[in-house]
Formats: C-alpha cells, structure tokens, sequence
C-alpha cells in the first residue's frame, strides 16, 4: 500500500468533506437551494448535488467543536463575498489538520 502525502489527502478527502458540510449547512440551517448553495461556494450545481447524495465528499469529519466552527463559517460565507470562501475552507481544513485527521485518512486497513 502507498502512503499519500498530506496534499494529496487534503485535495482528494478533505477539501471535498469540508465543501460538503458548508452545502449541506447552507441548504438544511440557512435554507439556501442548490443554484444558491453553489454561487455561495463558487461551485456548479452538479457539485453540489454530488456533495448532498453523498457521491462526492463522504468523509465523515469528527462531532464536537468542529461542527460550531463550520456553523461560524457558514454564518460568514453567507454575509461575506467570495474570498469569504477560501478562507473558512483554510481555516477549517487547518483545525481539522490539528485534530490529526490527515494521520487517521491514511492509516493502511489492518
């Protein structure tokens, strides 16, 4: 088994899981369609709907205080502009990366 680097987990597994909590949160807390989702994350619908059904983004992220970071980020995304955007998905991705997620995604199976 190949171990991947940090950068290939993060494009791969987290970047998708964290676009996938902010559309499920703006469609399901701040009652947003999909067209609305999407123009808010400088994404296309399609992507959307694949983060929703669960195609695309799966990664279950851990409970606890970084579910009421994604709230914070999401409140912001909705008053903010696009580079709102880039910033929470930096933030988040960097609490996720103090939590050791990117060790746990890259354990080979036992």
């Amino acid at each position: 088994m190949t171990m991947k680097t940090p950068c290939e987990i993060i494009v791969w597994e987290l970047l998708p899981a964290i676009r996938s909590e902010f559309a499920k949160k703006l469609i399901e807390k701040h009652n947003l369609n999909q067209r609305e989702a999407a123009e808010k994350l400088g994404l296309t619908e399609a992507a959307i709907s694949r983060y929703l059904s669960g195609k695309r983004g799966d990664l279950q992220i851990p409970n606890g205080k970084i579910t009421k970071e994604f709230e914070e980020s999401c409140n912001r995304i909705i008053n903010g502009d696009k580079y709102v955007v880039i910033g929470e998905t930096c933030r988040i991705c960097e609490i996720l990366k103090t939590q050791n997620v990117l060790e746990r995604i890259n354990q080979p199976c036992k």
